[in-house]
Order: structure tokens, then C-alpha cells, then sequence
């Protein structure tokens, strides 16, 4: 099993990194800040006004370590890769598969899957949290809409098109009850409906910085692989858009965003004041709040767990990578099916 390695968050406005050596360093107002050896590093994120340095970049691509830039609001803007990896005959693979209705359907369907027990999973732990819910309570409802969903999926033979239409209908059951999930701070954390684009609200914001973080797990484990990142089996291709990447994160977005989201919010560990609307009315988070989610997100993905798949234990953080595997491994026809994660 491979290595968890560190992400490096840089948040601090103005840094400047540049390469020292075999070592990557973050310098501000001309002092360096930090050093870190560039073999105990995967991914370096910047936030906002960031800047690197040209040696820095080539380095971070010679090394396969993933360089990207996002807006101060979690938007990705950029980012800086180094040689192709993975065979391309893997790549050819994938594009015939996106191009053939049947096999991209069957791995559509899996991903969705995986989603909707995912969710339902997260749904019925709140539920057995609060036990003097009743059978029509909204929890319990939405639930069995998800087991519902889980039904049609196992039906042979849907097009993607129905796969999509399946994920729609429980994704809007699934966020209809996420209210309720909310213990704590209801007056400045809610969610009437799912946002984006700009989030309208302090839960959405937190989500979908959180969302981003993960689509960016995912193309890094994907291009690691060996795999393309923009043509997927779920998400329609679309220029700059990376579709394999959003179908990966789909089952994982509930195990890993959704529930660091709902903790950091009922621990109280973010607060309504560290969020701010912006004059086009979307919702942003603040600078201190931006740094106490990526710490949260970092002890998050260093957290063990099973996967169900391989039986084997490891961190949370490896999940991309782990599914992108076993992506690889079906389309190159070693598995009959995708498995996807399922968390029990």
C-alpha cells in the first residue's frame, strides 16, 4: 500500500514559493517560512494572491507532484503538470469505453451506487443518533427514496441517461433532508437547497469549498494512474471540464466532504461569523475560517478506515487513489465491473 503524502496548503497572501535545494520553500515579505523536502510532498494548493517560481514549477512537474492555484474562494484557476504518466493504451481504453453507450452506463450506474448508499448511509446515522424519530419522520422517508433508487440501479440494462435521471431524483432527496443533519448553530447554518455557483448560504459555501478540494484529489489520483480526467462515464464531457474526475468524487462525497462539513458545523468549529456575502449575493468564507477547514481536512484524510473492496485498512486520503486503481483495472479488463467504495 502506498503512502499518504503531506498537501501543501499555502493561504497566506503575497507567499512567494520557490525551490531551495530538494526542498520546496515558502517565503514572505523575503523570509522564509517554511521548508519541506519535495519527496514528502504530493500536492501543493495555493489560495489567492500566491505566487512560484519557474524552477519551482519544473521541479513539482520532474517530481509528479501536483501544482495548483485556486481563487481565494476555492474556484480552481490553474494548474502546473509534468509529463503524461500512465500507458496510453489505458487512455485509448478509457475513451472507448466513454464511447460505448452500454459500458459507460454500467460504470455510470456504479457510480451512482456507490453515491446513493454512501448517502443513505449518512442519512441513517443520523436517524439511529436520534432514535425518537418515527418511521414518516423526513430522515426516514428520504432513506427509503434512496433504497428505492438502489433498486432501479440494480435493473439490467439502463442507459445513462436514466442512471442520470436516478442520481437527480436521489440527490434532491438526499439534500431535501439536510437540515436536518444540522444540530447546532440552525441559525447561521441551514439548507433549503443545494447552491452553487455562488452557494447562497454559509452551508453551501463550506460544501462546496469542500467539493472543490476533492474534485482536485480525484484529477490528481486519476492523472496518477495513468488516466484523463476530463472524459468520464457519468458527467457529459465539456471543454475544461473535468468529467472523470466529478464521476470519482460522487461516492466519496458523502464519506469524506459531507460529514467533515456537518462536524466542523455542529462541533462548532466554524461559526457564522467567519462567513461573509459578497455584492452578487454568493457566500464566502474568511481567510481564518478557510485555514481552520483545511486543518480539519488534512487530520481528515489521515483518519484509517477499511475499504470494503481490497479488505485492507488505510487512510482516508488514499480513497482516490484506491478507486482510480480500481478503475484502471476494469477498464484494462481485469475486473468484470467498477466496485465502487461503499461505506459500511
Amino acid at each position: 500500500m502506498r503512502h499518504l503524502l503531506n498537501t501543501l496548503f499555502v493561504t497566506t497572501e503575497g507567499a512567494y514559493l520557490a525551490k531551495d535545494g530538494q526542498c520546496v520553500a515558502v517565503r514572505v515579505e523575503n523570509q522564509t517560512r517554511l521548508r519541506l523536502p519535495i519527496h514528502t510532498v504530493g500536492q501543493i494548493v495555493c489560495y489567492g494572491r500566491v505566487s512560484c517560481s519557474p524552477p519551482l514549477m519544473g521541479f513539482c512537474g520532474e517530481k509528479g507532484v501536483g501544482l495548483c492555484f485556486m481563487s481565494s474562494s476555492g474556484r480552481f484557476l490553474a494548474s502546473v503538470q509534468g509529463p503524461v504518466r500512465g500507458n496510453v493504451l489505458l487512455r485509448r481504453q478509457q475513451y472507448r469505453w466513454a464511447d460505448d453507450d452500454g459500458g459507460s452506463a454500467a460504470i455510470a450506474a456504479a457510480v451512482v451506487a456507490g453515491k446513493v448508499a454512501n448517502a443513505r448511509t449518512v442519512l441513517l446515522r443520523a436517524r439511529r443518533d436520534h432514535i425518537d424519530q418515527p418511521d414518516g419522520h423526513p430522515l426516514h422517508l428520504a432513506a427509503e427514496r434512496m433504497a428505492d433508487a438502489l433498486r432501479c440501479l440494480q435493473q439490467p440494462g439502463p442507459t445513462t441517461d436514466v442512471v442520470r435521471g436516478i442520481e437527480g431524483d436521489a440527490a434532491r432527496a438526499y439534500f431535501g433532508v439536510f437540515d436536518h443533519l444540522v444540530t447546532s448553530q440552525k441559525q447561521d447554518f441551514f439548507m433549503r437547497e443545494r447552491s452553487r455557483r455562488p452557494p447562497l448560504d454559509n452551508l453551501n459555501a463550506l460544501l462546496s469549498f469542500l467539493y472543490a478540494l476533492l474534485v482536485r484529489e480525484a484529477t490528481w489520483a486519476l492523472e496518477t494512474v495513468g488516466l484523463d480526467p476530463c472524459v468520464g462515464f457519468l458527467h457529459r464531457d465539456r471543454p475544461g471540464r473535468p468529467s472523470l474526475a466529478l464521476d470519482l468524487m460522487e461516492e466519496l462525497r458523502p464519506v469524506i466532504a459531507d460529514r467533515l462539513a456537518l462536524s466542523l458545523v455542529n462541533r462548532r468549529q466554524v461559526a457564522g461569523d467567519g462567513f461573509r456575502r459578497t455584492e452578487s449575493g454568493g457566500v464566502l468564507m474568511d481567510d481564518a475560517t478557510r485555514k481552520t477547514v483545511l486543518v480539519a481536512w488534512q487530520k481528515r484524510k489521515q483518519e484509517e478506515i477499511t475499504h470494503p473492496f481490497i479488505n485492507e485498512k488505510m487512510p482516508v486520503g488514499l480513497l482516490p487513489v484506491v478507486q482510480a486503481q480500481l478503475l484502471a483495472r476494469h477498464l484494462r479488463g481485469d475486473l468484470d465491473g467498477y466496485p465502487p467504495f461503499i461505506w459500511k
